[in-house]
């Protein structure tokens, strides 16, 4: 089925955009073939009535009657009247003629006739080739303004005080007179809660006073349609008080000739109309109700209404005539029910109830739409229509009952449906339905147009576009075929379909580009497709830089009479041309040759104050605009002496006028400005009632203003004070106004931040942030809170709450997309109809595992996971990834002994694979993949296993050399911590370190994986080695390790390690004792060191410290120097133990092994059987022996020699 449509889609351009001249229309509602001429010159369509007289057509008689009826259609439709049922031959009667090119009746009566011959019932039908569509009957009746019947009015004599009823009883005319009361100088006559006008025109007093006494009590009626007014004669009334009433007047009048005889005195309400207690009225759907009370009684009474069943309704209800008269608008159905009215005086009270009943003549619910179908398409046409009572539904074709019509196989009558089926271009046709019922009708025309059209593009061919970069483009392509044709676009020659990932795609045609580039220039080809053809259409789109002040006019502060120069430098589009306007304050530039314009500058010579201002320069193009101001500050030049500047004082004297619900006039006194002129006054407001304490800005004025008319907000208990300012700054605030509490309103606005998120599987929890206490607009605030499916058809459930921000509702499905609104209302009404938000119920844990994992071993360290993502209707929530469980599988005794720890990889979003990393070659593994959502994780899929090939080892640990010999050492050593695979053999690579550490020649010893210890032979005696050690697995060499160790002479021999760097050092002990150099040595360094302890227990014994002292004190080392127990300090030579070393020093391992963490230079480098160590920095000996330099971290270093130390330890 076909339905051409006009889709208008509006897009608001931001500021600056240039207008975008665009022709968006595909098809007109359903209704019409596009009026382009280029179709209309072809194309057939059935009649449609575009213009007719209203059903109830009151003309004036003194005029000319026309008739309206015109109607459009292809070929042009003919036109033809009935009149009172019966064809209207316009062609007998010489007054009556029709305008060409149209059906409209043109009567002629001024010339000759009687408006009132023509009265009756018309109706108009269009007919063409394709059917035939017809008008409303018109019923024609001229209007009529009848005079007053000639009567004789007595004068009517009251006593004061009693009530009275001046009948109007005007004649009866067409339409009904407007009635009011005047006296004789056309003056209206006053009105109050006293004295009134009904709705019959009767001029009702409760109560008469001597004032009402006057003899011109005129009735008038007036008829607008004749622009006449019509007088009742006049009424003449005197009212007099009983003391008035001499002994003369009482014998010459009864009381039974006073009009009434009702008592002057005090009485309770009686009701003058309606009467009795109880009354009916009926009203029709979408009218004003007017429901009136007037009473009399004395004192004057007052009536009240209220809803018996109900309130009334807030926006709709309006009181008239001093509250006597209630009119509803718009009534409805709902607005049936009793209605009260109370009329309430000092003496009393009376009511009086109308029960009102809402009827309804009929109004569309679904009103046929015109169809245009193709040949063998299907569809539908729907007239429905509600009423009270029940309208009923009738259908014509052609105007013509279808009962009697010709038959058409292709379509079928359901009540107020007509199917069509496999329709022809035999089927085309106009249809009418008409609904009514006792209160009225309605008619109105569908045709069905079977029309088979190849598609069409209405758009010019070559239509070039140019757009700003980065603004939207629309590329129009208005089309037109049957069947509906489908819309294709295409980029350059070769280019493919454009889809809707960068473009939008809108259903009459146009292609939109959100955000325009450079790239996006070039032709597009839109193209139409539809069973019967193709057509295609190419437009243009040129993309430009947009325009930009690179260089803006600058704040500037001038004296008068000098110059000024603002500059404004343009960057654009090299094919447009800008034109550069300068403004000042948003107006042309003053006529004065002061100011002159040249390239990118103005310029003002000779500035004076009123030079002073905002300088705007404003670039335009054809396609964009852009703007940049400054401000211009004139100062006179600096006096001598300069006079004092300051802020001007405070305003005084607020006073508030004018009080209205919504406005108030607020009105002040300035201060002093204090040299400089007040430029503006600020006024602000405080909300005592909601916001004690706080000020609000609420509006600005020129400082030449004492007076502002304010806007207020309504149930604001507001008072407001005044800053004024100048140039310099701004005064401090006035004291404050009065306080002024404002009428309360229904609230103008809602909550905002409306969400819907689940906390549970079956809850939606509804919250919003509330409005303020200024924002309330009244007491009793609170919110509807209203919720429904989004995908069903439920109807809305509403609840009203408190003034709270949360809701929730219970019970609700898993995960379901919820429509919700939250209405604010208060005592007086409510807020406007909210915008719904969406929103989801609370989410569940996911169903389902992943399935089909698998796992894709990159390489030793590094796997891939691949699984099948999960149905999203099982994930029951908001899919936030996917998580990966997976740990190194242990055998069963491993397991025993320690918890398996399990790894955890996520992936967000919708992956379905993902990288582990970090893993252990040479292992097995297991894993598993778990979806999971914002409740939690789902179901954990099958555990998968894998395997990770051979890596290379981990050096091996605890590496130690033993044993050191005159020619041999022993290594010995604990396999990798992490083999990595099987070990296939150990590398143990060395050389010689010379004195002058340099290194020697490379040996390369493979040894067994099995082994874990072995010696090395036939080395070199006293020499440094260094040793290069590392594990092979099948894959490659894993780290080594490096250690040094030096062979010695002896077993005795044997050293303990360098304490730093973890070296295996030895020294050899050798007969150089017996040397006679070596002995004369030995006596002087004795003799040396004997001296220096004398000199040192001198010192000492004076409570000194020697200069070692001074240097262990200023490089402490908690970590390594040894220190007393008692004090804390460095341990010293003694009186008593000054032949023994040291107390703190470090012991040397029993198993001589390295020990990287302790000091690398002691005593026993120099000799042997001394047990203490002491750091270089930490002894005596230490200080004064022939060692004194530390090793490198690698030691590529040779053997120390004999120490001069070690000789004279032994010789001690």
């Amino acid at each position: 089925m076909v339905q051409p449509k006009i889709m208008l889609k509006k897009k608001h351009s931001s500021a600056g955009r240039a207008p975008l001249i665009l022709f968006l229309c595909q098809m007109v509602n359903a209704l019409d073939v596009p009026l382009d001429p280029k179709l209309l010159d072809d194309l057939v369509q059935p009649p449609t009535i575009t213009q007719q007289s209203p059903k109830n057509y009151i003309i004036d008689p003194r005029e000319n009657i026309v008739i309206q009826c015109e109607a459009k259609g292809k070929p042009p439709p003919s036109f033809s009247w009935t009149r009172n049922g019966t064809h209207f031959d316009i062609d007998k009667d010489p007054l009556v003629t029709m305008k060409h090119g149209s059906g409209t009746l043109i009567i002629n009566i001024m010339a000759e006739g009687k408006a009132e011959t023509y009265e009756g019932v018309y109706q108009c039908t269009a007919r063409n080739e394709r059917g035939a569509a017809v008008s409303n009957s018109i019923v024609v009746r001229p209007s009529r303004s009848p005079l007053w019947t000639k009567e004789r009015l007595e004068p009517i004599i009251l006593r004061n005080g009693q009530s009275l009823v001046l009948p109007c009883r005007p004649p009866i005319g067409l339409p009904p007179a407007i009635i009011f009361w005047m006296d004789n100088s056309f003056q209206r006559l006053p009105q109050s809660e006293r004295v009134s006008q009904g709705l019959n025109g009767d001029l009702y007093f409760s109560n008469v006073l001597p004032e009402d006494t006057r003899e011109d009590y005129i009735c008038y009626a007036r008829f607008n349609h004749t622009q006449t007014i019509q007088q009742k004669q006049p009424i003449s009334l005197k009212v007099i008080s009983v003391d008035e009433l001499n002994d003369t007047i009482a014998a010459n009048l009864s009381d039974t000739e006073f009009y009434g005889a009702k008592s002057s005195k005090e009485r309770s309400p009686t009701f003058l109309t309606p009467e009795g207690n109880e009354s009916v009225k009926e009203e029709l759907r979408g009218n004003t109700l007017s429901l009136e009370c007037i009473a009399e009684g004395l004192p004057t009474p007052i009536i009240y209404w209220i809803k018996e069943d109900g309130t009334l309704p807030v926006n709709r209800t309006f009181y008239r005539n001093f509250k006597k008269t209630l009119q509803i608008t718009h009534v409805s159905e709902a607005d049936s029910g009793n209605y009260q009215c109370i009329a309430k005086n000092t003496l009393g009270a009376i009511h009086h109830t109308i029960s009102v009943t809402v009827k309804a003549a009929p109004y569309w619910i679904v009103a046929p739409q015109n169809l245009v179908l193709s040949p063998g398409e299907n569809g539908t046409l729907v007239c429905r229509a509600n009423g009270n009572p029940k309208p009923r539904i009738g259908w014509l074709t052609n105007g013509v009952p279808i009962e009697i019509a010709p038959d058409d196989p292709s379509r079928k009558i359901d009540g107020d449906t007509i199917i069509f089926s496999n329709v022809q271009e035999r089927s085309s046709a106009v249809y009418q339905c008409n609904a009514s019922n006792e209160y009225g009708y309605l008619l109105a025309n569908a045709f069905v147009n079977v029309l088979a059209e190849p598609p069409r593009i209405l758009t010019s061919p070559n239509t070039l576009y140019q757009i700003i970069a980065n603004r939207p483009a629309l590329l129009d392509c208005a089309f037109f075929g049957s069947p509906l044709p489908t819309i294709e676009w295409f980029k350059g020659t070769r280019g493919s379909a454009l889809h809707e990932d960068i473009y939008v795609l809108h259903d009459n045609g146009t292609l939109e580009i959100p955000v325009a580039q450079k790239d996006s220039t070039g032709t597009y080809t839109c193209v139409a497709r539809n069973k019967l053809g193709m057509a295609k259409n190419e437009v243009h789109l040129e993309i430009k830089d947009p325009t930009r002040i690179i260089k803006q006019p600058e704040y500037a502060v001038v004296q008068r009479g000098s110059k000024v120069s603002f500059e404004c430098k343009v960057k654009h589009d090299q094919t447009l041309i800008p034109t550069i306007l300068w403004l000042k304050d948003n107006g042309e530039l003053p006529n004065d040759e002061r100011f002159s314009i040249d390239k990118d500058h103005l310029v003002v010579t000779d500035v004076s104050d009123g030079d002073g201002g905002i300088y705007t320069c404003a670039a335009n193009t054809t396609l964009d605009s852009v703007s940049a101001s400054a401000v211009l500050r004139v100062v006179a030049p600096t006096p001598t002496p300069a006079p004092i500047y300051d802020v001007p004082n405070p305003p005084f004297d607020l006073e508030l006028t004018n009080q209205l619900d919504k406005s108030i006039q607020l009105t002040w006194t300035p201060g002093d400005d204090n040299n400089s002129p007040i430029t503006k006054f600020i006024i602000e407001y405080e909300d005592a009632m909601h916001e004690a304490g706080l000020w609000h800005h609420q509006a600005e004025v020129s400082g030449t203003q004492t007076t502002a008319q304010l806007k207020l907000s309504p149930y604001v208990n507001y008072s407001f004070r005044v800053m004024a300012e100048n140039n310099i700054g701004r005064s401090v605030p006035s004291e404050a106004s009065e306080q002024y509490l404002t009428k309360a309103a229904e609230p103008d606005q809602n909550p905002t931040a409306v969400e819907g998120l689940g906390t549970e599987p079956d809850n939606l929890v509804i919250t919003w942030k509330p409005l303020n206490g200024f924002e309330s607009n009244g007491p009793g605030l609170q919110y509807k809170v209203s919720w429904r499916q989004k995908d069903g058809d439920d109807e809305w459930t509403s609840v009203v709450v408190a003034n709270v921000s949360k809701y929730i509702v219970s019970g609700t499905p898993t995960f379901v997309p919820y429509l919700i609104k939250v209405q604010a209302l208060n005592d007086v009404g409510f807020a406007p109809e909210p915008a719904a938000v969406l929103g989801h119920s609370g989410e569940d844990l996911p169903m389902v595992a992943p399935g089909n994992v698998r796992v894709i071993v990159v390489n030793s360290t590094l796997a891939e996971v691949h699984w099948d993502p999960v149905p999203l209707k099982s994930v029951r929530g908001h899919l936030q990834g996917y998580r990966i469980y997976y740990w190194k599988a242990q055998s069963s005794s491993k397991r025993n002994r320690r918890h398996i720890e399990k790894k955890i990889l996520t992936f967000q979003g919708s992956k379905t694979h993902g990288m582990l990393p970090g893993l252990q070659p040479y292992s097995h593994y297991a894993l598993n993949v778990r979806v999971i959502n914002g409740k939690g994780e789902g179901p954990a899929s099958t555990d998968k296993s894998f395997h990770t090939p051979e890596g290379v080892p981990s050096a091996p640990s605890n590496l130690k050399i033993v044993n050191p010999t005159l020619d041999s050492l022993t290594l010995e050593w604990d396999p990798p911590s992490q083999p990595n695979g099987i070990l296939t053999e150990y590398v143990l690579k060395y050389q010689p370190i010379n004195s002058t550490h340099e290194l020697g020649p490379l040996v390369d010893l493979k040894i067994p994986a099995n082994k874990t210890r072995w010696t090395l032979k036939n080395l070199n005696f006293s020499t440094r080695y260094k040793f290069y050690f590392y594990a092979q697995t099948s894959v490659g060499s894993g780290s080594q390790i490096t250690e040094e160790a030096v062979t010695t002479v002896d077993e005795a021999g044997i050293l303990p390690p360098d304490v730093g760097a973890g070296k295996a050092m030895a020294s050899r002990q050798v007969d150089i004792a017996t040397q006679g150099w070596f002995i004369g040595l030995m006596c002087a360094v004795a003799l040396l060191i004997l001296i220096l302890l004398i000199v040192c227990f001198i010192r000492r014994n004076k409570g000194g410290k020697y200069p070692v002292k001074e240097k262990e004190d200023a490089h402490a080392d908690p970590e390594i120097q040894p220190m007393k127990e008692d004090d804390g300090t460095f341990g010293e030579y003694s009186d008593a133990e000054d032949h023994k070393p040291l107390k703190k020093g470090s012991r040397t391992p029993s198993d001589r092994t390295v020990k990287k963490e302790d000091s690398d230079d002691s005593l026993v480098d120099y000799g042997e059987g001394v047990n203490g160590q002491f750091n270089e920095d930490g002894s005596f000996i230490g200080q004064y022996s022939g060692k004194k330099e530390k090793e490198p971290a690698e030691g590529n270093e040779s053997s120390e020699a004999p120490s001069p130390v070690n000789a004279m330890n032994s010789f001690v």
